[in-house]
């Protein structure tokens, strides 16, 4: 009897997320390429199975069973209502490594202000449940309707205000729109179906992949060092720049000489490499890095 293969059916956000996520896995190390006839890319794992799908509608699919794990915002996760396991958070988007934000924005000569000018007014936007459930926070009567798109043009003609995703606020400025609130700040979660969580197998599978992107995200910020320096000047070294913590250290050919090599964050490197070789660093290298785990 031929025993059935074991896989992970994996949802992955289809649309303005895509690139960002497909680079993400990349660098975990999971090639996916993607077919732009089908909505089932290739990965070179074959205990995955992709699904390029929309991700309004992966937590929902995660939530029923149709997919095991997948990677969407938090912000669909609450506004589908669904019940799944979240196994990570990853900050990462389509633009910047910043979160997302769901706002209340207005024409910029609008009279509303803040929350409570809502009272009576009309609201368009894709999140209808957030906005009707932030609306029920502050105790305001308002009516909510669905946008398929365009919804920073409507609030110029068709509603009084909007409810709309930006990352940067450019876009709303550009369109003459003034941020009243923030109603959700969202990142991109890997959630899992809660039988699948069950599964040993497929828990395992689904957390090594956590940890993988997990690694990736945390070495975009890192890069590596390595360096030569005489023994007689590495405690001055270690000493004068404490970012050098826990270095590997390990004896070269030519005696009274170490060989040092370490993990630092990228931002400091142009201020760093001066003082390494003022304290006696020679042959220093830099390298980047696909993934930093711990």
């Amino acid at each position: 009897m031929i025993k059935k293969r074991s896989v992970v059916r994996l949802g992955l956000p289809k649309g303005s997320l895509q690139e960002a996520t497909l680079s993400k896995m990349a660098k975990a190390g999971f090639n996916v390429q993607v077919n732009s006839r089908s909505y089932i890319p290739y990965v070179d794992d074959p205990e995955l199975e992709v699904r390029l799908i929309r991700a309004q509608e992966i937590s929902r699919y995660v939530d029923h069973g149709y997919l095991d794990s997948g990677i969407t915002g938090l912000d669909w996760i609450l506004e589908n209502g669904s019940d799944v396991q979240e196994v990570g958070e990853f900050q990462f988007s389509k633009v910047t490594r910043q979160p997302t934000r769901w706002v209340l924005a207005v024409p910029e000569n609008s009279p509303i202000r803040s929350p409570r000018d809502l009272e009576g007014k009309r609201i368009a936007t894709e999140v209808v449940r957030l906005t009707r459930q932030y609306l029920e926070r502050h105790r305001i009567r308002a009516e909510v309707e669905f946008s398929w798109g365009a919804t920073e043009v409507k609030a110029h003609e068709l509603v009084d205000a909007i409810v709309e995703l930006t990352e940067t606020g450019s876009s709303l400025s550009a369109n003459n729109l003034r941020i009243v609130d923030t109603l959700l700040v969202s990142t991109p979660r890997l959630i899992a179906n809660r039988q699948s969580w069950r599964d040993p197998w497929k828990r395992a599978k689904i957390e090594n992949l956590a940890m993988l992107l997990r690694g990736a995200l945390e070495a975009e910020s890192k890069v590596g060092l390595k360096m030569n320096i005489a023994r007689k000047n590495l405690r001055k070294l270690l000493k004068s720049l404490p970012a050098l913590r826990n270095p590997t250290i390990s004896s070269l050919s030519q005696p009274g000489w170490v060989a040092v090599e370490t993990v630092v964050d990228e931002q400091v490197v142009r201020e760093f490499i001066p003082l390494l070789k003022s304290a006696g660093a020679e042959g220093i290298i830099e390298y980047p890095l696909n993934k930093v785990v711990y």
